[in-house]
């Protein structure tokens, strides 16, 4: 199993979009790329940690690809906003691959180029090493599915 960690707005929608797809065998969200080790939502969303919201993929690599993956990510939110998706504003909803070696900031960085061709070179996505990755709060796993509006 290999895992991915992508930061694509507000987290319970890919999360549960994520989680429909073959190969994917488990989702997590939390928050990545802020400068603490351990965090809250409470504090994320002062802007002050720097941590986006992101969604974690566990997923097997013999049914889906990490590339496979990131073409989701970039139909599952707009690339081009920076700092936003829809009516959620802030550095906690940019949007952002987090990588976990080489081969996935190469994967991350070519597939961008080649979407930004599309995107007539709008995209705002950063690609940035996975840091001080923390699992959101329990009432935001699957919140979604547990809260059907």
């Amino acid at each position: 199993m290999e895992i991915a960690i992508l930061a694509l707005g507000c987290f319970w929608g890919p999360e549960k979009k994520f989680g429909k797809i073959e190969g994917i065998v488990e989702t997590e969200v939390g928050y990545c790329g802020g400068k603490m080790s351990n965090t809250s939502y409470r504090e994320v969303c002062t802007g002050e940690t720097e941590h986006a919201e992101v969604v974690k993929l566990t997923f097997d690599p013999k049914k889906i690809s990490y590339e496979q993956i990131i073409e989701y990510f970039f139909q599952f939110h707009d690339p081009t906003t920076l700092n936003r998706q829809g009516p959620d504003i802030g550095t906690q909803y940019r949007s952002e691959i987090f990588y976990n070696n080489d081969e996935q900031k190469i994967i991350s960085l070519s597939m961008i180029e080649k979407i930004n061709n599309k995107f007539n070179s709008k995209i705002t996505t950063k690609v940035s090493e996975v840091k001080n990755y923390t699992k959101a709060e329990n009432y935001h796993q699957k919140y979604l599915e547990k809260n059907r509006f």
